[in-house]
């Protein structure tokens, strides 16, 4: 039976991401009514950051290496929800030039030599990634160099297996909607924000 993992990092409940992914998750609930359906909200339920060696019980189940009952519990949770899954939907907006630091502690529990080997436990997943970003990033622009979100994203999600079948969906310049110095981008935010939604339809098939 397929399976959804839906995954929001969002801080804002009607953020532009959260919008996103959810008409992403809605759309292929309704094609595929059979499958199941599970979601992490890591903004509004933080995972908290890694404080003890994790990773080493993973790849060495005998040993505890000093880890607590709870933190095993957590990341045993976390990990098997990733491999349950086989289509994954990331809702992402842009913190800072990079991800939310809620999203980093919640890849920080599968990011460990387990899951680097070739090919890794979790490869075979569709994955798709929903990008938003107040400004504009893309390629030619005066602040490309500045993404360390996609670039960063992209690097380790392959590093873990889960570049295969791996997607991003962008909807730039966010902030001219609200923000008077940027009225003259809204067509293009507008343009954007709607071909980030057709987009996701068409990926949900």
């Amino acid at each position: 039976m397929s399976q959804l993992l839906h995954v929001d990092s969002s801080l804002g409940t009607e953020s532009v991401s959260r919008r996103l992914s959810a008409h992403f998750a809605e759309e292929w609930r309704n094609n595929h009514p059979g499958g199941g359906y599970a979601y992490r909200d890591v903004a509004a339920q933080p995972v908290p950051h890694i404080t003890e060696p994790v990773h080493q019980s993973l790849i060495y189940p005998d040993t505890d290496h000093g880890q607590s009952e709870q933190e095993r519990e957590l990341t045993a949770a976390i990990t098997r929800e990733v491999l349950d899954a086989s289509v994954i939907v990331l809702g992402v907006p842009m913190h800072n030039f990079t991800i939310p630091s809620a999203l980093k502690a919640w890849l920080d529990r599968i990011v460990h030599p387990a899951h680097m080997a070739v090919p890794s436990p979790l490869s075979g997943k569709k994955v798709v990634v929903v990008l938003s970003r107040g400004g504009s990033y893309a390629p030619g622009t005066p602040r490309e160099a500045f993404d360390y979100q996609q670039t960063y994203l992209k690097a380790i999600l392959e590093a873990i297996g889960l570049g295969e079948d791996l997607t991003f969906v962008t909807a730039e310049l966010t902030m001219a909607t609200v923000a008077p110095q940027m009225a003259e981008f809204r067509p293009l935010a507008e343009a954007s924000l709607a071909n980030a939604y057709d987009t996701l339809a068409k990926l949900a098939q």
